[in-house]
């Protein structure tokens, strides 16, 4: 009878652990975690800024199930001509390799209520985002490459 009663239990824990049939399949989102920019490179026109984020200035990229945060400061805390700080965040989504901003917040409040899609590529813990930034009120119209890396 013990014996009935455990085959009876695990079965039962088995059937209502096991994933519902009509329950969608959630697919692994490559992009989730916290990364840190290495690189950025704006072209604007004719001109091409490339910035090395490993030095003077970090920059961090959180990525969430549904949102993004990003942070960006100067390493001499703010004392001196390079003082800078940055923050804004959103929505995102995705489809097949285009990742889509959808700025809610940003300390630069123009730029609020846009979306911005880059083309994504992951290999290992490198991230590399490629897209145009364009807000024709105030004149950006640019092509804006970010090279992060995955923190650990």
């Amino acid at each position: 009878m013990q014996k009935l009663t455990f085959l009876i239990a695990v079965a039962i824990i088995s059937i209502s652990c096991s994933p519902k049939k009509n329950q969608p399949k959630t697919v692994d989102n490559p992009l989730i975690g916290t990364w840190r920019l290495i690189s950025g490179t704006t072209i604007e026109g004719t001109d091409t800024t490339v910035t090395d984020y490993t030095r003077d200035r970090e920059m961090i990229k959180i990525i969430n199930k549904t949102h993004f945060a990003f942070l960006n400061h100067d390493l001499n805390h703010g004392k001196d001509s390079t003082a800078a700080f940055v923050a804004g965040g959103g929505t995102y989504s995705v489809k097949d390799s285009l990742y889509t901003e959808h700025l809610a917040y940003c300390n630069f409040r123009e730029w609020e209520g846009n979306s911005f899609s880059f083309v994504y590529t992951v290999h290992g813990d490198t991230l590399v985002t490629k897209g145009v930034e364009k807000i024709e009120d105030i004149g950006v119209n640019r092509i804006n490459i970010e090279k992060l890396v995955r923190e650990k």
